[in-house]
């Protein structure tokens, strides 16, 4: 029988059972997922340190799976099509990822590209995604002549050493970036070089509220997986024109700005969202993700590998900032 992690209530002690076997509606199609993965919002929702969950308790958690389709009642996927889930409310509305057979709309799935392996595609998972739209945004952004990033300046990645930063940081590099790290990790250093930064600074140097509404500028752009006071310093602090793509809150969800590195430098915030990204963009992100992820690649930014019944005291690592890159999960035998 497939097991499942379930929350019977906010903030309770995460519990491995059976699950129900219903039925798949019309339009659903039931995956053996093989892997999953630890976001910073799946440790949220799971150690209860933030309010995630908004589905019917008992719950099943976990932002994203990858597997095999074994069971479909809609026209886009047939038994044994290998899917990727992401967003459109998995592990926050609707039943997620930590269960070994899990039922899911086949409109919110994505065919897994051909070269990628579940592992490898939950390496990525939320955290890769969300990472490569961001990059995907500044690249597209008018800043930049013939949509190139190298030879602009330096970019600056706050959060680096979790696992979006990290995927970041690999992206930009990869796209000929000048990436400049941002970490509270000193163990973290040569893991962010070896992913392509060329400068790390501490956390220090970005935290506290700006000074000024405008301070010296000094990047040509920027992914800032932080929010809060990193992010209004980012802002004070970016080039004429220069865009920030923005998709963290791990240091506050407010905001202390004014309008005038907007109307004087024309600075550009970028909000990323990955949940509902169009369907089109999500493919095309994730065809990017399938020319980084090689084997090698995908075993660097792993930090571990756990298993359902690991996956509280992943959360509470998470949630300090102890990984550096990814935390898996391996949910299928």
């Amino acid at each position: 029988m497939p097991r499942a992690l379930f929350l019977d209530e906010p903030g309770g002690e995460a519990q491995l059972r059976d699950p129900p076997d219903d039925p798949l509606a019309e339009g659903e199609v039931r995956v053996a997922v093989s892997h999953s993965g630890v976001n910073y919002k799946d440790a949220l929702a799971v150690t209860g340190e933030g309010k995630i969950i908004r589905g019917d308790f008992p719950f099943v958690p976990g932002i994203d799976l990858a597997g095999e389709v074994v069971e479909s009642d809609a026209n886009a996927f047939r038994e044994g099509d290998r899917v990727i889930g992401t967003g459109w409310g998995l592990g926050e509305t609707r039943p997620g990822g930590y269960a070994e057979h899990q039922r899911v709309p086949a409109s919110t799935l994505v065919e897994m590209p051909e070269a990628l392996t579940p592992r490898r595609a939950m390496v990525a998972g939320t955290a890769g995604l969300t990472a490569v739209l961001a990059v995907m945004a500044l690249e597209e952004h008018d800043f930049y002549d013939s949509e190139a990033l190298a030879d602009t300046g330096e970019i600056a990645v706050t959060g680096a050493s979790g696992a979006a930063g990290s995927f970041a940081v690999a992206l930009l590099a990869e796209a000929g970036a000048e990436v400049v790290a941002s970490t509270g990790s000193e163990g973290a250093h040569d893991y962010l070089r070896e992913l392509g930064a060329v400068r790390i600074i501490g956390r220090e140097a970005l935290a506290g509220a700006p000074e000024r509404p405008m301070q010296s500028a000094r990047w040509a752009g920027a992914v800032d997986a932080v929010g809060g006071d990193t992010l209004a310093t980012l802002i004070s602090e970016m080039e004429r024109h220069a865009p920030v793509a923005s998709f963290g809150n791990a240091g506050g969800y407010e905001l202390e700005t004014t309008v005038f590195p907007f109307i004087l430098r024309g600075v550009s915030l970028l909000g990323i969202d990955s949940n509902e990204c169009p369907d089109a963009r999500r493919r095309a992100a994730w065809e990017r993700l399938r020319g980084l992820l090689t084997d090698d690649v995908a075993d660097y930014l792993t930090d571990r590998v756990v298993g359902l019944g690991d996956i509280g005291a992943a959360s509470e690592d998470v949630l300090a900032g102890r990984p550096r890159g990814r935390v898996l999960v391996k949910v299928g035998k």
